[in-house]
């Protein structure tokens, strides 16, 4: 079971998906294929993440039609002035379109990088477009400056970081949330917040379940990962219960206004240098 957001576009994907980063080789093939049988029609990657080629084995190996599964990815920042980095990106995956596809981060050309997107949308090779861990200024920057607005926008959301500012340009500008970092990095203070302990007993579930919960009341999309089968199938089973407004209310209580991704002029300089590792080779 899954719910679905509607895109700006008005293309449907489902809002809880499965991400991929730090998992590699035949690991995250048979990951990819559990989550798709077991919960999950999303499956979030990147061309960083180094891991395309074998997510894309695991989903042939899955056994499900390419219509019956939705497929996510960004663009690297080294590539967002290479014009064959999209087919690239379809290469890799084994796929003849992407269902979602987004600027990873806002550094290098990325104006150039998301009329990339948008010819390839254009072309039906990408279903939406979007951005991820943009500010306001560079997500307005894009709509100002671009002929397609973006549909999603990807960003470091949790309890602790409801990302009030972005969420709320978002809202106005009809793009939808992503979460990234859903569980805050698995932060065990916020697992151990008594809110989410008290909720986990009341529903018979885990405190990781309470919070993916509260992302699925909030609206938000949400990719949370893991290298643990039984946590993957755990973090689906958060359909079978509601929290309740005044539930959902407390948990405001807990938000700290902090995110745990710092950015910085040397982390951006990292990102805007460092190659994906398939860069040599194309």
């Amino acid at each position: 079971m899954n719910n679905f957001i509607t895109l700006n576009n008005g293309y449907q994907i489902p809002q809880l998906g499965f991400g991929t980063i730090q998992q590699f080789g035949k690991q995250i093939e048979d990951n990819v294929a559990f989550a798709l049988n077991h919960g999950y029609q999303l499956i979030d990657t990147a061309n960083c993440y180094g891991n395309e080629v074998e997510v894309g084995k695991g989903l042939k190996q899955s056994g499900l039609k390419r219509e019956d599964y939705y497929l996510e990815t960004k663009l690297g920042p080294t590539l967002y002035e290479n014009d064959q980095a999209i087919g690239n990106t379809l290469k890799r995956l084994g796929v003849d379109y992407i269902d979602v596809m987004i600027l990873h981060h806002p550094v290098n050309n990325y104006i150039y990088a998301y009329k990339m997107l948008e010819k390839a949308y254009k072309e039906g090779k990408i279903k939406a477009i979007g951005l991820s861990n943009f500010q306001v200024a560079q997500i307005q920057e894009i709509i100002d400056q671009c002929e397609i607005a973006p549909m999603i926008m990807q960003v470091e959301c949790h309890p602790y970081y409801p990302a009030e500012h972005v969420y709320d340009f978002c809202k106005k500008n009809h793009i939808q949330l992503q979460s990234w970092y859903p569980l805050g990095h698995g932060n065990s203070d916020m697992l151990k917040e008594a809110i989410f302990v008290e909720l986990a007993k009341k529903y018979h579930k885990s405190t990781v379940q309470i919070i993916l919960r509260w992302h699925l009341q909030m609206g938000f999309g949400l990719v949370p990962g893991s290298k643990s089968l039984a946590h993957v199938e755990a973090n689906a089973q958060i359909f079978d219960f509601k929290l309740t407004d005044e539930e959902m209310k407390e948990i405001e209580k807990v938000n700290k206004h902090t995110p745990f991704y710092k950015v910085t002029k040397e982390s951006l300089q990292r990102l805007a240098t460092t190659k994906c590792n398939f860069e040599e080779g194309e």
